[in-house]
């Protein structure tokens, strides 16, 4: 069994502070945000490729990490069936299945609003999404052929039961892609200003915190993955979070506009935003 591990940002984000029951609210109040971040309910951050993607045109870069992480996925059998950990809207599924006919997508998500939104949102695809937590799924062992978790394993803190259950749901010869923030050193390497960022980041996102890479990748031999990948595309992201003061700047005025006031996830979110920056610069 194989697993290519992706990692877009380094950072460096101690334990959250914050309650877990703030995780599911932080998921059903988030989406309509990221609505103004992609209107193809793309919940992360994108991937540049010279001639492929615009650089104005945040969407093509987001699409187009969904890109790179199905291309290592590598599902070419007839039909296959594969599970997106932390699915979010389901956008990633929904480029997926577009792309590939012979494809079967399942998605879990702990937030109601993104199960009944983003089944609306793949109608008339051959994917679905349950309200599950992706540490403890109803998937039966052995039963599908790829798995992906897009920046989402970093809420459970890259546990490694989180592995566990991903093993276990993938057939022999599964694969695994992750495409995640890591640590990138060890935290108390870090300066003041570092130390806030990162914890800033990690409470207004609702992150447990962030796993070391060397103890992932050490973590994930030991749960039984084979031939562990570790891809630093820290540049191919990069121009990515560039939009970020300007979705924040967009966002809040509209947001103003609209009602006058910003909802309290929407605060946090933009927050996220802006030390999500700022702990890539660090």
């Amino acid at each position: 069994m194989k697993t290519t591990t992706l990692k877009p940002v380094n950072i460096v984000i101690p334990k959250s502070k914050r309650k877990k029951t703030d995780l599911v609210e932080f998921y059903n109040e988030a989406t309509a945000d990221y609505e103004f971040w992609s209107k193809d309910f793309n919940m992360h951050f994108g991937y540049w490729k010279p001639f492929a993607t615009n650089f104005f045109r945040r969407d093509t870069m987001l699409n187009e990490l969904n890109n790179q992480v199905l291309k290592r996925l590598n599902l070419k059998k007839e039909k296959a069936l594969f599970v997106d950990l932390g699915c979010g809207m389901g956008g990633t599924m929904r480029y997926a299945l577009q792309k590939n006919n012979h494809l079967t997508a399942m998605g879990v998500t702990l937030s109601e609003t993104q199960v009944s939104e983003g089944n609306k949102f793949l109608k008339n695809h051959a994917g679905v999404i349950l309200k599950e937590n992706y540490n403890h799924t109803s998937f039966k062992s052995n039963s599908v052929d790829g798995a992906i978790a897009i920046e989402s394993f970093c809420h459970s803190g890259h546990h490694s039961n989180t592995f566990k259950e991903a093993y276990r749901i993938l057939k022999p010869k599964g694969k695994l892609v992750i495409s995640d923030a890591f640590l990138k050193k060890n935290v108390a390497t870090l300066d003041v200003s570092s130390r806030y960022c990162y914890q800033q980041l990690c409470d207004s996102w609702s992150l447990e915190r962030l796993g070391a890479v060397n103890e992932v990748v050490n973590q994930l031999k030991n749960v039984g993955f084979k031939d562990v990948l570790v891809e630093d595309i820290s540049m191919r992201v990069a121009p990515s979070v560039l939009h970020v003061p300007f979705a924040i700047l967009g966002f809040t005025l509209r947001q103003l506009f609209k009602s006058g006031t910003l909802r309290g996830q929407s605060i946090n979110n933009l927050k996220g935003s802006l030390f999500s920056l700022l702990s890539g610069l660090h």
